[in-house]
Order: C-alpha cells, then sequence, then structure tokens
C-alpha cells in the first residue's frame, strides 16, 4: 500500500493561495475535501489537495475558451 502524505492547513494555504476563512467555507460548500482530524491538528491528503489545484486550473482553462 501506497503511503500517502499528509500536509497542514499552513501548506494547504500557500499551494491553493486561499486564507483560512476561504479554504472552511470551502470545504462547508462542499468545493474542498474536507480535512483529517489527528488529535487537535487538521491534514489533508496531498493527492486531494493537488486534485482540487488541477481542476481548478481545467475549468478555469475552459472558461476562456
Amino acid at each position: 500500500m501506497a503511503h500517502e502524505k499528509l500536509i497542514n492547513l499552513s501548506e494547504v494555504k500557500a499551494r491553493t493561495s486561499r486564507s483560512k476563512t476561504t479554504l472552511y467555507r470551502l470545504i462547508n460548500n462542499g468545493e474542498f475535501p474536507a480535512p483529517i482530524k489527528i488529535g487537535r491538528s487538521s491534514v489533508w491528503p496531498e493527492s486531494e489537495v493537488n486534485e482540487w489545484i488541477i481542476n481548478l486550473i481545467i475549468k478555469s482553462r475552459m472558461e476562456a475558451v
């Protein structure tokens, strides 16, 4: 089984260029992957964040056509 890298909120914010408030609004609207809670920390599977970014790029490029 492959090991999934988990990234913290700071890394998610840096990769998405979104604030904590915006990320949690997107999560509540079902538009961004929900975090996994580990103790008091929230982490995201790196692959899910990458997929969201790729989909955002695709959507942006489709709208530009």
